[in-house]
């Protein structure tokens, strides 16, 4: 197969230049030359590629990962140089107005900066005819700012084969003897999102042993080589922000002085968790260092009677990041993820909270010499800070307000109409990985692209577009997760809802080349349909019915099959990154629900021969889980995977039976339904007010979830006639019949809206049913664990036979999954 081919393949589903770029006629990339074709690599020979030494030092940075990418598609290695090219073809990368080579051509027309100047990490590709005395053609990246030529370059990089996942999962890119840019200028960007990026969290069992043991050795800890790593990927994804991991295993970034240094050459924007106020890792800074930073020990952690302290600690954080790219969380919470100690009087609390903030912001402007609202700052009503938040708490305008999901991929709130207005904007802070209750997931990554979509989509419509940080635990084996909401963050229209269940497939097409799209793709989707229902961490706390046991064994076996057969085909150089992207999470959520259920089977059906299934089970898992470590791409990820993060329950060697000795009776509960019906379908729908019924692929326990598009702040009161609604038909019994909707378990938009559906059975008096569930509540909990939330009305139904049941949406979010006759 042609690059060209594979090439236009990838783009056609990948490249941002389909989405946000501007441009009269793109470039495109062939390895076979035709008329006027930039020639980068052509007969064992390089273009030379050009920087200004001037410019940025994240521009030298990514002209030498493009360089050495070239390298690995070709096996020629281009120069890079400061000179200036005086004769044959130049690739020319430079910012405006830090690039004398960018602005020379641009002054004499050669090329055209229009669309690019003064925008935000916005850049353009183009190949340019005699763009200077003695040089025949150059091909130009050029950026408007440091980030925007450094994303040209790795967009290139991108273009020729190269994964942004190359170092991070191995994936190795296929060889080509000469690589070709046709003519014409692709302007890319600005992006839908202005900061974009990750939070590495919960590094204790994998982040943190793998940086320290093959890393940063010197210190033993997470430190500026892995983190140079990190940038890259950032840089790579067109991502450009950060929270530092900051768990007590791990000494706080700032700690290490050349860390930030690190950050600036690659210009990857600083940020700090929820927790960590003006950029402090209190668990760290606070608990443990203090007395080393400033001779002596600190006092209590409250604003209210130990104020001049925590400013002072405070205010050197903010004098040592005042002449770096950052953005300030501000507020105040407990030292690590724990309330703020203040007033037991929660309106007290809201007052201190909102003097806390009053001082940040005045610290910040003195020392930055500068207007507070000039300063990037969030604000993240994280768990009991949004019920301090919507206690009437006076927030600045300029501060960003970055919502929070309940740690299970669904977002609590986003901004109601008032707070769409504020000129600080909205984010949202996302969980990939979490430790927490009601539990933990941070072994495997499942978290589906559309799920992530639909949810993040819905906060960017009502205004989240100046940050979106993912909690990616230890980053592996998060990956496909995190470049799908980084390509999501960059052009949040390509990968909307509706067609989010498509990226597995391009991204396989991408990652692995288009001759194993399908299957690859076919494989990532059941993964996440199965975890939709219950998350291989979570398989042990879900109730389950025999015939779902059964068939969920059937599903995953067979999942594995098909992963371990694809394997074969995979190429050589490709079979690290097949096992670290595809096999290892397939295989292990497998193990873990045979684990789980042959364990229960040995006592259900006094069998022992499934007490030995279950161990055979959570001993290949360990045995994959050494593979992982020690044998994948020569050790290099030894230490970065633990399959028993924490030590929960669910990772051990669960109770079974014995032979003769079955005292021990699982209780499964097994009530069957009358009838199951998927929620795609329908036999009748009705669209309203200009929106329309939808039925979202990959969304839900079923699969194809239906819900109301685009969404808006309208809910049906009054008149239910008159909302949205499906209908399906179902065999019904005489007498009463319990109905049960199983629902995404969204919550309503803000306060003030609801999110309810009305039922009505062959026309009877509609039922209204509420689903929405406060986060950290007992009806809350099951809802995130099993995928799904309950609504359950009883009808009296004349006579038996066929019957119509209609299912009014009455307010935005409201997310169908499954109908249950009972």
């Amino acid at each position: 197969m042609s690059l060209k081919t594979y090439l236009t393949l990838s783009a056609l589903c990948f490249s941002s230049l389909a989405g946000i770029a501007q441009s009269i006629k793109p470039i495109s990339i062939s390895n076979t030359g035709s008329a006027n074709a930039f020639p980068l690599v052509k007969g064992k020979q390089a273009a030379a590629v050009y920087i200004d030494k001037a410019d940025a030092e994240v521009v030298g940075i990514a002209a030498n990962c493009f360089s050495k990418d070239v390298a690995s598609v070709t096996g020629i290695l281009p120069t890079v140089s400061n000179g200036i090219p005086a004769s044959g073809i130049a690739v020319i990368a430079g910012t405006i107005g830090h690039s004398k080579l960018i602005d020379k051509l641009a002054g004499e027309h050669k090329i055209n900066i229009g669309k690019v100047k003064n925008q935000w990490e916005t850049f353009s590709i183009a190949v340019v005819n005699t763009p200077m005395a003695g040089v025949k053609q150059a091909l130009v990246i050029t950026g408007s700012d440091r980030r925007g030529t450094a994303f040209g370059l790795f967009e290139l990089s991108r273009m020729i084969g190269v994964s942004p996942l190359v170092w991070w999962a191995d994936v190795a890119p296929r060889h080509h003897n000469e690589v070709y840019i046709t003519p014409g200028t692709s302007i890319i960007g600005p992006p839908s999102v202005k900061y974009r990026g990750i939070f590495i969290n919960d590094e204790d069992w994998g982040m943190q042993p793998w940086a320290a043991k093959n890393m940063d050795k010197d210190i033993k800890d997470i430190g500026p080589n892995t983190y140079a790593h990190i940038f890259e990927l950032l840089l790579r994804l067109k991502a450009n922000y950060i929270w530092p991991a900051m768990h007590p295993c791990t000494k706080a970034f700032w700690y290490y002085k050349e860390n930030p240094v690190v950050a600036d050459r690659y210009a990857i924007v600083l940020g700090a968790s929820h927790c960590e106020p003006i950029l402090r890792n209190n668990v760290f800074e606070w608990a443990d260092n203090y007395e080393a930073e400033y001779g002596q020990k600190p006092g209590e952690w409250r604003y209210d009677v130990n104020h001049d302290q925590i400013l002072n600690y405070w205010q050197t954080r903010a004098t040592e990041a005042a002449k770096i790219d950052a953005v300030y969380t501000v507020g105040m919470r407990g030292i690590h993820d724990g309330s703020m100690p203040g007033p037991k009087d929660k309106k007290e609390k809201v007052k201190l909270l909102e003097n806390v903030i009053t001082d940040q912001r005045s610290m910040l402007a003195k020392t930055d010499n500068k207007p507070a609202d000039a300063i990037p700052q969030i604000f993240c009503p994280y768990k009991e800070v949004l019920d301090l938040y919507q206690d009437h708490m006076k927030l600045p305008d300029d501060i960003t307000i970055c919502w929070a999901d309940d740690n299970h991929g669904y977002i609590r709130q986003v901004s109601n109409p008032t707070e769409q207005k504020r000129s600080g904007g909205s984010g949202v802070y996302y969980h990939f990985s979490y430790w927490g209750a009601p539990r933990d997931f941070l072994w495997l990554s499942s978290v589906s692209p559309t799920l992530t979509s639909y949810e993040m989509s819905k906060a960017y419509q009502f205004g989240a577009d100046k940050v979106w940080v993912f909690n990616v635990g230890d980053l592996k084996p998060a990956e496909l997760e995190i470049q799908f909401a980084m390509d999501l963050a960059w052009d949040v229209k390509k990968w909307a809802p509706e067609k989010a269940h498509e990226y597995p497939k391009a991204w396989a097409a991408e990652t692995f080349g288009p001759e194993f799209a399908e299957p690859i793709a076919h494989i990532k989707d059941e993964y996440y349909r199965l975890a939709a229902s219950a998350k291989p961490e979570h398989v042990d706390v879900v109730d389950f019915n025999a015939k779902q046991t059964e068939q969920r064994l059937a599903d995953y076996q067979s999942l594995r099959k098909e992963a371990e057969a694809l394997k074969i085909k995979i190429p050589a150089a490709l079979q690290d990154a097949y096992f670290e992207l595809i096999l290892y999470p397939v295989s292990g959520a497998c193990l873990m629900n045979e684990k789980i259920f042959y364990a229960e089977k040995s006592f259900d059906d006094h069998n022992v021969e499934n007490a030995k299934k279950a161990a055979d089970a959570y001993n290949e898992i360990k045995i994959l889980t050494q593979k992982y470590n020690q044998q994948i791409s020569g050790g290099k990820w030894n230490g970065i995977m633990s399959d028993h993060p924490r030590d929960q329950k669910v990772f051990k060697m669960p109770e079974v039976a014995k032979a003769g000795f079955y005292d021990r009776v699982i209780q499964q509960k097994d009530i069957q339904p009358q009838a199951t019906i998927p929620a795609s379908q329908f036999s009748n729908k009705k669209d309203a007010d200009g929106t329309h019924i939808k039925t979202i692929n990959g969304l839900g326990i079923s699969n194809n979830a239906v819900t109301v598009m685009p969404l808006v702040e309208k809910s049906y009161d009054d008149n239910i006639q008159a909302a949205p609604y499906v209908e399906y038909k179902a065999n019904l019994t005489q007498g009463e019949n319990s109905i049960i909707v199983k629902c995404l378990p969204t919550f309503k938009l803000y306060n003030g809206m609801g999110l309810r559906y009305a039922i009505s059975v062959n026309g009877d008096m509609p039922q209204i049913v509420d689903i929405n569930a406060k986060a950290d509540t007992k009806e809350w909990s099951p809802n995130v664990l099993r995928g799904y939330s309950i609504g359950q009305t009883k009808h009296q139904v004349a006579k038996a036979g066929e019957g119509t049941i209609r299912i009014y949406l009455l307010d935005p979010s409201v997310v169908l999954s499954q109908v249950e006759i009972e």
